[in-house]
């Protein structure tokens, strides 16, 4: 395995395309971590060079370096991806990774750290190291679809929180059920019946529901 890469503070803001007094500010606004001191001299290494590519990315998506800073914090606070995956990825979903920048294009700015704290406490989002994993690559383009057409994502998080919910019940109900009859290494093999069972019945919900007068 090759050693880590370490850079000196002249060669990172060469690297990353800014000047030293940038990257001076960029460190007092805690923008980036703390480098590693060896004395008098503080070195950095590509985690700090990406992180500095994703604000350089940001500040060209439009974001100020206050919603930048806000990011940044969410994002180093938040659950990391073995937390989110748990023992292993899920059965059936498929984890994304992305760079915070290509979340931000997702959700148009409203990427907020309060919608992310929403979706780390959720479960949909974790970290590892700069980028972000969502796990659920349907989960995440139905809610940017959302977003689209103009429903808050606040408010596609919370809806979210609800729909986990009456999952996880009608999860309980359908392993009942087949442990009455079967055994626990029968749920896998019948995992795609119920999962029809609640296509259905969520299109029949909805036939009703628009039939509805206003």
């Amino acid at each position: 395995m090759a050693d880590k890469r370490e850079y000196r503070m002249e060669e990172l803001a060469r690297l990353a395309g800014i000047t030293v007094r940038t990257l001076r500010f960029y460190r007092e606004r805690k923008l980036i971590p703390p480098p590693r001191r060896e004395g008098r001299i503080a070195w950095y290494d590509d985690h700090h060079l990406a992180r500095l590519r994703t604000i350089g990315a940001l500040l060209e998506r439009g974001h100020t370096l206050s919603g930048i800073a806000e990011l940044a914090e969410a994002f180093d606070n938040g659950r990391d991806v073995g937390d989110l995956l748990g023992l292993g990825a899920p059965t059936e979903e498929t984890p994304v990774r992305l760079t915070p920048e290509e979340l931000a294009d997702h959700f148009a700015g409203q990427a907020t750290p309060e919608n992310l704290a929403a979706a780390m406490e959720l479960g949909y989002l974790g970290t590892d190291g700069d980028e972000i994993v969502h796990i659920s690559r349907r989960l995440l383009e139905v809610s940017a679809a959302l977003v689209r057409e103009g429903i808050p994502l606040a408010e596609v998080l919370a809806a979210g929180k609800l729909v986990r919910e009456h999952a996880d019940a009608l999860a309980e109900l359908f392993a009942d059920l087949v442990l009455r009859h079967a055994t626990e290494d029968d749920l896998p093999r019948l995992r795609p019946l119920a999962r029809s069972v609640v296509e259905a019945e969520l299109s029949l919900a909805m036939d009703r529901r628009l039939r509805k007068k206003p």
